[in-house]
């Protein structure tokens, strides 16, 4: 399992080789299921929480 925030577009900055980055895009999602969620962060929803109650008392 693989997860990322960055759209497939983006992993050249990661890579910094737009050939390599193909190469290993096109055997990495060959078979894969590729499961795209949009939602709130959980994460950034509890701090938030966090932040709120300290400022709060």
């Amino acid at each position: 399992m693989i997860t990322t925030n960055l759209d497939f577009a983006r992993w050249i900055e990661v890579f910094g080789d737009a050939q390599m980055t193909t190469a290993l895009l096109d055997r990495l999602i060959h078979r894969a299921v590729i499961l795209v969620t949009n939602g709130e962060s959980y994460r950034f929803r509890e701090s938030m929480r966090v932040k709120e109650s300290e400022a709060a008392g």
